[in-house]
């Protein structure tokens, strides 16, 4: 039943407004929609789609709580640092990354937060 179904990721924010910015400003996204009001709906590729919402509960995840998988890691990381995105460095057990990009059998990904401290990343499967 779910298989078959569309999927939405949803991710806090504790101001909103500054949320729409860093989303329309640093990653070049614009809400396509509002779900209602203190919240932010964005549409990306193959009908996927994730909602922003307001709430004090924002920044405490200590994960991944969303990704974009690329076919270029390195030219998108290249133009989103351009427009002002940090991505991280780990050096942890079983993940490490050079230059912000972390490399295994499968592939490759880069992480950043978000204006509201959530974290993101970026994946390109081998």
């Amino acid at each position: 039943m779910l298989k078959d179904s569309a999927l939405m990721a949803v991710l806090p924010a504790k101001d909103i407004s500054r949320a729409k910015e860093f989303y329309r400003d640093k990653l070049g996204l614009e809400s396509s929609e509002s779900m209602e009001e203190d919240s932010l709906l964005y549409r990306c590729g193959n009908g996927t789609a994730f909602l922003v919402y307001q709430t004090d509960n924002a920044g405490s995840a200590k994960n991944t709580q969303m990704g974009w998988e690329t076919n270029n890691l390195e030219r998108e990381m290249e133009e989103l640092r351009g427009r002002g995105v940090t991505f991280e460095e780990y050096d942890m057990p079983g993940l490490k990354t050079e230059n912000g990009v972390a490399t295994s059998d499968w592939g490759k990904a880069a992480w950043f937060l978000d204006s509201e401290g959530n974290i993101l990343n970026l994946t390109q499967r081998t």
